[in-house]
C-alpha cells in the first residue's frame, strides 16, 4: 500500500466543506476564491457554483465565524460547513 505524502511528511489535511448561495457565474467562483485564499493560509480551495459550495484544503482548522464574513464581504451567503480530514 502506498501512503500518500502528506502523510509521509506527517501534515494532517483537514477538508472543509462550505454551502454557498449567490454564486452565478466562474466571476463568483473566483471572487470567492480568491478572498478565501487571501484571509487563511490553504492549500488549496476550489468553489462550484453548480453545487453550490466550497471546498478548502488546509494544515490548519479554519475558523468558521471568519470564513463567513470573509464570504459575506464578497456578496455571498455561507450556509452550513462541515469539516473533516482529508
Amino acid at each position: 500500500m502506498t501512503v500518500p505524502p502528506c502523510l509521509q511528511e506527517g501534515i494532517y489535511m483537514i477538508k472543509t466543506t462550505v454551502q454557498v448561495t449567490g454564486m452565478v457565474c466562474g466571476m463568483c467562483e473566483a471572487h470567492i476564491n480568491d478572498a478565501v485564499r487571501s484571509a487563511f493560509q490553504v492549500r488549496k480551495v476550489r468553489s462550484s457554483r453548480k453545487k453550490g459550495e466550497t471546498v478548502i484544503l488546509s494544515e490548519e482548522p479554519i475558523d468558521l465565524n471568519r470564513l463567513r464574513q470573509v464570504i459575506a464581504e464578497t456578496g455571498y451567503m455561507m450556509l452550513l460547513a462541515r469539516e473533516e480530514e482529508a
